[in-house]
C-alpha cells in the first residue's frame, strides 16, 4: 500500500489505497502497528478528504479493537506538531456512539481549542464541532454541559458544529 499511495499521480490513486486498507480480507493487518502507515498517509496526503476517512474507519477500527494500546497514541497524536495528525485524532471516534471513550474524546478536543497552536486553523475547529456533534447524537446533555463549560475557549464553529442537532 505504502508505494501504491506514494506513486500514486491521481487523487483517484489513493482514495483506492483507502479502499483496499477497508477491505475485509485485511483486518487481521488493522492493528496498532499499522498506526505509522496511516501517520504515512495522513501526512503525505494532508487534506480532509484522505484524513477523514483514513481517521474514522481506518485509525477508528484500529483503536476500538485496542484502546489500550492506542488510546495513549491518539492523545499524542491530538498534541502533533502536524494539523492533520490531530484532525485525526479528533475524529478518530466518529461513529462509536456509546462506545465513545469519553476521556479521549475530551483530550482531543481539549488538546485543539481556540487558544492551541492550530486552534484558529479552519479544519480543527470543524474537526471539534463535527466530533461534539456526533457525540451528541448519543448524549447530547454531555455535549451541551461540555460546550457550556469550555464556551471561552471553544472557537464559535466548533460550538455551533457541536451545538447543531442539539434542541
Amino acid at each position: 500500500m505504502h508505494s501504491m499511495w506514494d506513486g500514486a499521480e491521481y487523487r483517484e490513486e489513493r482514495y483506492a489505497a483507502i479502499s483496499l486498507a477497508r477491505f475485509p480480507r485485511y483486518r487481521a493487518f488493522q492493528d496498532a502497528d499499522t498506526l505509522g502507515l496511516y501517520r504515512h498517509l495522513i501526512v503525505t496526503g494532508a487534506w480532509w478528504d484522505y484524513v477523514d476517512d483514513i481517521a474514522s474507519h481506518l485509525v477508528g477500527g484500529i483503536l476500538r479493537n485496542d484502546p489500550e494500546r492506542v488510546s495513549p497514541i491518539m492523545r499524542r497524536w491530538a498534541r502533533d506538531k502536524d494539523l492533520w495528525i490531530r484532525r485525526a485524532a479528533i475524529l478518530c471516534q466518529l461513529g462509536r456512539k456509546a462506545q465513545t471513550d469519553l476521556d479521549l474524546l475530551r483530550d482531543a478536543v481539549e488538546a485543539n481549542m481556540a487558544q492551541s497552536p492550530f486552534g484558529s486553523e479552519f479544519f480543527i475547529r470543524k474537526a471539534v464541532g463535527w466530533a461534539l456533534r456526533q457525540y451528541a447524537w448519543t448524549d447530547p446533555a454531555w455535549v451541551v454541559a461540555f460546550v457550556e463549560r469550555h464556551a471561552d475557549q471553544l472557537a464559535p464553529l466548533s460550538r455551533r458544529e457541536a451545538l447543531k442537532n442539539v434542541a
